[in-house]
């Protein structure tokens, strides 16, 4: 509730809620405060907020603006980090809440799992509950799954279907590996998450069964049931461009050319001299994201993924009072050490040109943005 002009408590309208709870729900975790996020999750309950909706419209909301302000240097890592907590045990105390009655699982069981190596499970997590809430028995597995130990867990437990999450297109080659996995003992996925891309169009390409933009979607789309691939399916099926072993000789040569940019930019890039040891040490992690992306856009053969990553580390270095014009040089030795990889080449040159307007470029920064499938 919140006060009118006189002091008595008014009404908020059904239009009114989520703003008032979210806007609520942010304060809390923003100051690192449980009990006052947690009254806000009851309170919303109390004034009549629909389950769901506090779980996809309020807590998710809070959530991708967290995303948003770490990106922006507004939150530190750690805050960002506690704000996730602080939601995570939101969804639990939900959960478990008295006024929302479990609901019968007669819908048919579901397994809900990240990717290996995606820690990013709150998204995730909000679907395994948004489809309790719509009569799904559901097996939610977590963060970070190894593709054996979910299969595994799929012999054991037969359900109707895999729901698979993923924040960070670097983790696109796992999830493939992953999908298919899973098509081959019988068992139809669902991908969801922003390394599939806001159109879904990675999904597509690597042979889900379903996507669907967020947990809303999902809920509705598994109202039909998804059609089975065929068991003798193959990975390279669906990206036959692997067979030039441009990824995988990329890949495998990945700590070789982070060192060979390093070198380079120290007479590329002069300012890099004056660096102190923590600047250079956060170098290194950019550079090595640099060739972590371009090896995934090799994987799927996007080169608006590779450029995408790109204009949002513009973004998130000049958030940090970081030059992002040593991109350019960076882009070109990489170039150079690639010269005999043709569609990587091509990658690299598609993409300069990108990265050349945005350095130009004045506006919105894409972290106000939060640019699916880039991590936050």
């Amino acid at each position: 509730m919140h006060d009118d002009v006189l002091g008595a408590p008014a009404p908020l309208t059904a239009g009114d809620q989520v703003p008032y709870y979210a806007g609520r729900l942010w304060e809390a975790v923003r100051a690192g405060d449980e009990p006052a996020a947690g009254t806000s999750v009851r309170d919303a309950l109390a004034d009549g907020v629909p389950p769901e909706t506090l779980l996809l419209d309020v807590i998710g909301g809070v959530q991708r603006r967290v995303g948003v302000e770490w990106a922006a240097n507004r939150l530190s890592v750690a805050q960002e980090h506690a704000a996730t907590a602080i939601n995570e045990r939101v969804i639990a105390l939900l959960a478990l809440h008295p006024d929302v009655p479990p609901v019968p699982p007669a819908r048919g069981r579901i397994t809900v799992a990240c990717v290996d190596g995606e820690w990013h499970a709150l998204p995730a997590r909000l679907l395994a509950e948004v489809l309790r809430l719509r009569g799904w028995r559901v097996d939610y597995l977590g963060a970070q799954v190894p593709a054996p130990h979910l299969i595994a867990h799929l012999h054991l437990t037969n359900p109707d279907l895999v729901a698979l999450s993923s924040s960070l297109v670097t983790r696109l080659p796992t999830a493939h590996a992953t999908i298919t996995a899973c098509q081959a003992i019988g068992v139809p996925v669902l991908v969801g998450g922003a390394a599939f891309g806001s159109d879904g169009r990675h999904a597509r390409q690597l042979g889900a069964d379903a996507w669907a933009s967020d947990a809303r979607q999902a809920a509705e789309r598994l109202e039909r049931p998804l059609t089975r691939r065929t068991a003798d399916h193959q990975a390279i099926d669906d990206l036959p461009h692997l067979a030039d072993q441009e990824y995988t000789m990329v890949a495998r040569s990945s700590r070789q050319l982070v060192r060979a940019v390093l070198a380079g930019l120290a007479t590329r890039f002069p300012a890099l001299l004056d660096y102190d040891d923590v600047q250079r040490d956060h170098t290194a992690q950019d550079v090595a994201h640099l060739v972590e992306f371009l090896t995934v856009a090799l994987y799927t053969d996007d080169a608006e993924l590779f450029s995408g990553f790109l204009v949002w580390t513009v973004d998130v270095l000049r958030a940090r009072a970081v030059p992002p014009e040593s991109l350019l040089p960076a882009l070109d030795l990489l170039e150079r050490a690639l010269r005999d990889f043709p569609r990587a080449v091509g990658l690299l040159t598609r993409s300069r040109q990108v990265l050349s307007r945005a350095l130009c470029a004045s506006g919105p920064p894409a972290t106000e943005r939060l640019d699916p499938g880039l991590p936050a």
